[in-house]
């Protein structure tokens, strides 16, 4: 593993069930938005997570028309975080290629290709990889995060990137 503090399988395995990956803006933000901007950002968010041809060529549409590609929530996880998050390989691939930086991380220090990997999202993986997502951001990295779950030949592979 690399030279970051440790952190066992369990302690990573209930820091990624712990992680919520809403879509609502924190109360107090909320509060200080007219609804219909708070709806909107919450669809924003929703669109992230349920991914599709569909919503990708949504978001896109909204960032060509000025909003911003690393919209973030109130943990701090991105359009694209979320999207990895829930599989949505399709919409990474349009955040990333708009500018969403791929590699920003939430709250919890968690990137969103270490996401990916304890999620299992082998399209996610591969989207966040072609794009150049660095597999020693975060905490834990994506490296560490394939070895504790065992997949060595992933581990190996994105130590080769």
């Amino acid at each position: 593993m690399s030279d970051s503090p440790s952190i066992n399988e369990q302690e990573l395995e209930q820091a990624y069930a712990d992680a919520t990956v809403s879509n609502d803006a924190a109360e107090e933000d909320s509060l200080n938005l007219p609804p219909e901007l708070q709806e909107f950002v919450s669809k924003l968010f929703g669109l992230a997570r349920s991914g599709g041809t569909e919503a990708a060529g949504q978001l896109v549409t909204y960032i060509n028309a000025g909003l911003s590609p690393n919209l973030t929530n109130h943990e701090g996880n991105t359009l694209l975080m979320l999207a990895a998050y829930n599989g949505n390989a399709e919409v990474v691939t349009v955040l990333a290629q708009a500018g969403a930086d791929i590699n920003r991380l939430n709250d919890r220090g968690q990137s969103p290709l270490a996401g990916a990997i304890f999620k299992k999202e082998t399209a996610v993986i591969e989207a966040l990889i072609k794009a150049g997502a660095d597999p020693l951001a975060g905490q834990p990295t994506a490296i560490d995060c394939a070895l504790m779950f065992g997949q060595q030949e992933l581990a190996e592979r994105l130590k080769a990137l």
